[in-house]
Formats: structure tokens, C-alpha cells, sequence
């Protein structure tokens, strides 16, 4: 118990968030309290696997809380790893939106040169009837937005909660402008707040949509096949080691699936031959 409680200030079972769990379990305090599956509430782990896209084989395991901000520290380690041991390293990382947000991003694009294949993480979308972060343009050279009616907004470069930029457009521009039912009603003027790491978030949207993204989420499908042959052939909807370590020595033992994968990989038949009668 003692060995579980000082993992709780570790990333992976604790500190990668603040908020406070619901539930807390008595008899393992580093499982999380979640309903991700829609379905009753249970304390659980997440199983995090790196995954070669192109065989199908397990290169690293890590066991994380089953919150999103573990999952994707997990995701860091594994890769991190990967590199320090066997010396590889991806060119591209597929994942879904759980691993689209801006700080995840910009450690991909700019510390590691990994090109993303992940939706971004994005909220800015509005849903009344006003403009969108999406339709104001952004000029990375003078580091302004243009508004639909072609006005600036500027920065004073300010970084508000240590990750937000605020774009000011003038309330002037704004007071006389046609658009600002559509665009700013109950507001003197109109404000764009942008990450930080926005830079490559834009480097992740720009694979969106082109051949190579599109690849990259028909392998995905495949690699979900991985979890589900754990649920259903190796039954380990249900762990049976207590705490972050017991957790981990599963899921490092049930990845022993490569085995299966490197046998229909390796001890295939050989290729028909033709014979001929003469």
C-alpha cells in the first residue's frame, strides 16, 4: 500500500491532473473512477500500446490512469523509450483526438519531428450563429488575424494561464463594422484567443484530409484489433494484480501477443509453384 500511495505523485497514476476523482478505491487508489465506455462506472487502468502500423507488432507497452492526460504522458514515455532502446523512431504518429491537444502537439512537431496523423483537439467552434475562430485568417508574418470584414487584431503579447495568446481587434472597427451582429453582438469588440502551440496545431491540420492521413486511419482500424483479441482471447477485461505495478506486469505479459503476430508474419508458406508435364 505504501509502494501505491507514492506513485499517486508520479504522472501516470496521479499528478497528470489536478482535478480530484469522484471515487477514490480503498484498496488501490492509484485506479481511476471512470465510465468511459459508457456504460456503469468501474476503477480501472488503461493499457497504452505503440504499435508498428505496418505489422501489427507490439513495440512498447505502458500502463497509465485511465484519464486522458496519463494516456497521452504514456504515450510520450513509450515513444521517448522506443528511441533510447532500440533506436527507433516513428515518422509519423497515429492516434485519435484524446492525443490532439496543443501541448502534445508541439513536443510531436517540434521537439521530436514526428509528423502527426491525429485530429486536433479543437473547441473553438461556435454554435450561435456567430463567427468562428476558423473564420478569421491569421497572418503569421505581421502576427495578426483578419476579421471577415478585413480588419486587424493584434496582441499585445500577453500570455494569459500560461498558454493563451489574446487578439484585440479595435472597438472603433468594431462599433461602425456591418458584421458585428454576426460576429461579436454582446461585446464592444471582438477577441481571438490562440494557443500558444497553435503552429502545430496548424501542422496537424494540414495533413488532415490528404492520402497519407487517410492511410494512417484505415491502419488504425487494424491496430484496434490488438485490444479487442486482449478482451476477448486473453480476457483481461478484469486484471488480477493490485496496483501500478501489478497493472503493468499484465499488460507487459499480455502483449505477449507478438508472439501469435510474429508467427504469421515469419512461418508463412511458401509461394505455389507451377509444374509441367512434358
Amino acid at each position: 500500500m505504501k509502494e501505491d500511495l507514492a506513485t499517486l505523485d508520479d504522472t501516470a497514476w496521479g499528478a497528470a491532473s489536478d482535478v480530484v476523482p469522484k471515487f477514490i478505491s480503498p484498496s488501490d487508489p492509484a485506479a481511476q473512477w471512470t465510465g468511459a465506455h459508457k456504460g456503469p462506472a468501474f476503477f480501472a487502468y488503461s493499457d497504452n500500446y505503440l504499435i508498428d502500423v505496418k505489422f501489427g507488432v507490439i513495440v512498447d507497452v505502458e500502463a497509465s490512469r485511465s484519464i486522458r492526460q496519463a494516456e497521452v504522458g504514456a504515450a510520450r514515455t513509450m515513444i521517448e523509450r522506443t528511441e533510447e532502446r532500440f533506436g527507433l523512431k516513428p515518422e509519423r504518429l497515429v492516434g485519435d483526438t484524446a492525443y490532439g491537444a496543443a501541448p502534445m502537439l508541439n513536443w510531436l512537431v517540434e521537439e521530436k519531428g514526428i509528423a502527426p496523423h491525429i485530429p486536433v483537439f479543437d473547441k473553438s467552434k461556435r454554435d450561435d450563429g456567430t463567427f468562428s475562430r476558423s473564420d478569421f485568417r491569421y497572418d503569421p508574418t505581421s502576427d495578426v488575424y483578419h476579421c471577415p470584414g478585413g480588419k486587424r487584431l493584434g496582441t499585445s503579447g500577453t500570455v494569459h494561464e500560461g498558454k493563451t495568446l489574446l487578439y484585440r481587434a479595435s472597438k472603433l472597427d468594431c462599433d461602425v463594422c456591418p458584421l458585428k451582429p454576426q460576429c461579436c453582438p454582446k461585446e464592444p469588440s471582438r477577441k481571438i484567443p490562440r494557443d500558444i502551440h497553435e503552429h502545430a496545431r496548424d501542422v496537424a491540420r494540414s495533413f488532415a484530409g490528404t492520402k497519407g492521413f487517410e492511410t494512417s486511419r484505415r491502419e488504425r482500424k487494424k491496430i484496434e484489433m490488438r485490444f479487442a483479441h486482449l478482451k476477448r482471447i486473453l480476457k483481461l477485461g478484469r486484471l488480477r494484480l493490485r496496483g501500478p505495478r501489478g497493472a503493468q506486469d499484465e499488460f507487459v505479459l499480455a502483449a505477449a501477443q507478438n508472439l501469435r503476430r510474429l508467427a504469421s508474419l515469419v512461418a508463412r508458406p511458401p509461394p505455389a509453384r507451377a509444374l509441367c508435364i512434358a
